[in-house]
């Protein structure tokens, strides 16, 4: 019996170190403000081991018969874009989060691949942005 190594994207990873913690923060934030300015108020960027977090926080309409804590609690609640798993700088596999469930959920990017850049995943979980 033959035993090979084949890649997972959506197991192991590698820690992200903080340099690239950095890049990536400016690359997400600074694609979010090419490509979907107006559609949130803050895109925040969180990294746990081997993961990058892409959330947003946008205005939505508050019920007037919401009381000002409700309200801020939902202004407080982030919209959850999606998870990347790292690889290397230019490598990292992509997680869509599914509010059916509350899970991050392994999906392909847009080109069909199942690594790509912190751009290309933006671009998918800004779905929920637009």
């Amino acid at each position: 019996m033959s035993r090979f190594w084949g890649f997972n994207p959506h197991a192991g990873g590698k820690k992200i170190p903080d340099g690239v913690k950095i890049a990536t923060q400016a690359r997400i934030e600074a694609h979010a403000a090419e490509h979907f300015a107006g559609l949130y108020r803050r895109i925040a960027v969180r990294f746990r081991g081997q993961f990058c977090y892409i959330d947003a926080f946008v205005d939505e309409d508050i019920p007037r018969e919401m009381t000002p804590d409700e309200a801020e609690r939902i202004r407080n609640t982030p919209l959850h874009l999606c998870r990347m798993r790292f690889f290397g700088e230019e490598r990292w596999s992509l997680a869509f989060f599914k509010y059916s469930d509350m899970k991050y959920e392994p999906c392909f990017f847009d080109t069909g691949e199942w690594v790509g850049t912190p751009e290309q995943a933006l671009d998918v979980g800004g779905v929920y942005l637009r």
